[in-house]
């Protein structure tokens, strides 16, 4: 019995003794890896591939220009959809108008998909960089805005429009002294209504809202830009007149888009709009969407 126990002993020594030695064979192909060794080995390799795979991914999705809401080519736009026709709410309940269709051309020219917030006007210049990456919204240049925002190369020429009641006795600038005077908050007709001698202004969130107070007898005027003036008068004719800025010795301003200080995304726009103009399609914009107003 004894013997029989020795000489499977004997078995599974001679056994384990061959598969040390294919074990050694096998370290011998690899180069003298341990089969342990070998494994960590595929593994890393596995695992730099895996790196470098997202290493390219993570590459691609951040090759956007700076000041870009995300990696995933998304410009977040702000803008006040109270001001036809350069921004007003659609039929389909999304912001629309020359300035929407202008920034959507920019971004599919930039290779961009531009998502649009519509937001209240003075709260604009202050979410650039944080909340938005850039605002269109009839917005013109003035130093304190340049002071805080790049603009973009300007891209329309405006002018401020005075809006009455069609039996209203004012036609002058003169007119509007000691008067109560209806403007969209921290625009450029706010701007002006303050210099006023004796002038009353009540400021509101949408200009619409002014020409409402004045068609209630609340205001005796509203200044905003013609051609938005110009809208509200056609949608109201009968009842409330637009008089031309040229009457109230108004100065001429300039639309431009803004955008975070020391932005790239400046040059770029710069470029798109200068393409824009330069292929005609900005004149079709005009037509389609300013073109009636003038």
């Amino acid at each position: 019995m004894k013997k029989v126990i020795a000489l499977m002993l004997a078995a599974v020594l001679c056994t384990a003794a061959l598969t040390a030695c294919g074990g050694d064979a096998a370290n011998a192909d690899a180069g003298s890896q341990t089969p342990g060794e070998t494994g960590a080995a595929s593994a890393a390799q596995e695992t730099a591939g895996a790196q470098a795979e997202t290493a390219d991914t993570q590459s691609d999705a951040t090759e956007t220009p700076d000041g870009a809401a995300s990696g995933d080519n998304v410009l977040i736009v702000g803008t006040n959809a109270e001001f036809p026709p350069f921004e007003y709410v659609g039929d389909d309940g999304e912001p629309d108008g020359f300035d929407i269709a202008l920034i959507k051309e920019i971004g599919s020219r930039l290779g961009m998909e531009v998502q649009v917030e519509n937001m209240e006007f003075n709260s604009l210049i202050a979410s650039i960089g944080t909340k938005i990456d850039a605002v269109i919204a009839g917005m013109t240049v003035t130093e304190e805005r340049a002071a805080a925002v790049d603009f973009s190369d300007t891209y329309y020429e405006a002018v401020q429009s005075v809006i009455v009641r069609a039996d209203s006795d004012i036609a002058s600038a003169a007119d509007l002294e000691n008067k109560t005077i209806g403007v969209q908050l921290d625009t450029t007709g706010n701007f002006i209504a303050d210099e006023i001698p004796g002038a009353t202004v009540q400021a509101y969130n949408k200009g619409v809202d002014a020409v409402n107070d004045l068609l209630n007898g609340r205001v005796d005027a509203v200044i905003i830009d013609t051609n938005p003036a110009q809208v509200f008068a056609q949608q109201y004719e009968g009842q409330i007149v637009a008089l031309a800025g040229a009457d109230f010795e108004f100065e001429a301003e300039y639309y431009a888009i803004a955008l975070p200080k020391g932005s790239e995304l400046v040059d770029q726009v710069n470029q798109a709009l200068a393409d824009i103009k330069a292929d005609g399609t900005f004149d079709a914009l005009v037509a389609q969407y300013i073109g009636e107003t003038e």
